[in-house]
């Protein structure tokens, strides 16, 4: 059976259905919900057949799909479904054989373009999908790739692109690090940013103004709501342009930041470049002097600190004052400890 854009809508419509564990679903009401999941993705649907359901059905249940097990329950001659583990969810499973195949013909795709400038993450993003699901028979683990399986909130992000992608309102319950009770943000979600190997969700009509950011890992609950989504007229590409990582006020403006590597680190600087920005003076032989023009906030100050002493702010004034302070106050620490040992 061939999985297209209706077929995966109509799956994820019986999975829902499947592991609510508050109400029963008679194959009538499977053929609603999915009719209604088609006609809210496309606007209309001329409406599926009872036949259908149960193609979709078995495929679930197939090696070829998802291996689904279902719990089939009589009331009277009216049969309700659901899953067997109510835990299950076709979300959580890794990839399945039709799957697999649509994967590898993206995959030929891809590489007819992957040598092309504008397209070079295709290489990086081809290689990453031909190691996760196994593509090549290798005899050891030849690749390594930097990420976080133990990240909490993942299990959210297929909510939130989803929510992004068909433009649905959501109360998102948020526990920030500092707060024990959780706040409930109403959002129009718009786009999804990773850094630093955490996800964030970003959204209009918040608490806060023109965006409110949230990291996932934070997120407690999420609720769809039945409002009006209103798309912005935010290019966010274009608003993240000018900083490092995803936090950004209202009024900060763009500012030139000179900094000095030394010369164990000039050579990291040059093949690493900390922004897009970064414009490189001439290698000398105590170091490397560059600038950045960005617009400052926490992640930049965080990614320089990180640098130790190897790297230097030397302008603006303000920028200069703002780690001398924190390093100062780091080496605070320090000195309370030393009085507490002695």
């Amino acid at each position: 059976m061939a999985t297209n854009k209706n077929a995966i809508i109509r799956y994820q419509a019986l999975d829902k259905c499947f592991r609510n564990t508050g109400k029963r679903y008679c194959m009538k009401d499977l053929i609603e919900v999915c009719n209604q999941a088609l006609y809210d993705f496309n606007g209309e649907s001329d409406g599926i057949k009872r036949r259908q359901v149960y193609d979709d059905i078995s495929f679930m249940k197939s090696d070829q799909g998802y291996g689904v097990e279902l719990e089939i329950s009589k009331v009277g001659r009216i049969a309700y479904y659901r899953y067997a583990d109510p835990t299950f969810s076709i979300n959580n499973q890794p990839i399945n054989e039709t799957e697999a195949m649509q994967l590898k013909e993206a995959l030929l795709t891809l590489n007819r373009i992957k040598g092309m400038p504008q397209f070079g993450w295709v290489e990086e993003l081809t290689l990453k999908l031909e190691k996760d699901f196994d593509m090549h028979q290798t005899p050891r683990e030849i690749l390594g790739f930097d990420n976080n399986p133990y990240l909490k909130g993942l299990e959210h992000l297929n909510t939130l692109f989803n929510a992004v992608l068909y433009q649905k309102v959501l109360h998102i319950g948020y526990q920030t690090f500092r707060k024990q009770e959780v706040e409930i943000f109403s959002m129009h979600p718009q786009y999804l940013k990773q850094y630093n190997n955490r996800w964030f969700v970003l959204g209009t009509h918040s608490k806060y103004q023109p965006v409110t950011t949230l990291a996932i890992d934070r997120i407690v609950s999420i609720e769809e709501v039945n409002e009006v989504y209103e798309v912005a007229d935010i290019d966010f590409i274009e608003r993240y342009e000018d900083i490092i990582g995803v936090t950004r006020g209202l009024d900060e403006e763009v500012i030139t930041v000179t900094l000095h590597a030394n010369k164990g680190l000039a050579a990291y600087m040059l093949t690493q470049p900390m922004h897009g920005s970064q414009k490189n003076g001439e290698l000398k032989k105590d170091g490397l002097t560059f600038t950045l023009d960005v617009i400052p906030n926490y992640e930049l100050e965080q990614q320089i600190l990180s640098f130790g002493e190897a790297l230097k702010v030397l302008s603006p004034p303000n920028f200069v004052a703002k780690i001398r302070s924190r390093i100062q106050a780091s080496l605070d620490n320090y000195e309370t400890i030393s009085l507490i040992k002695h």
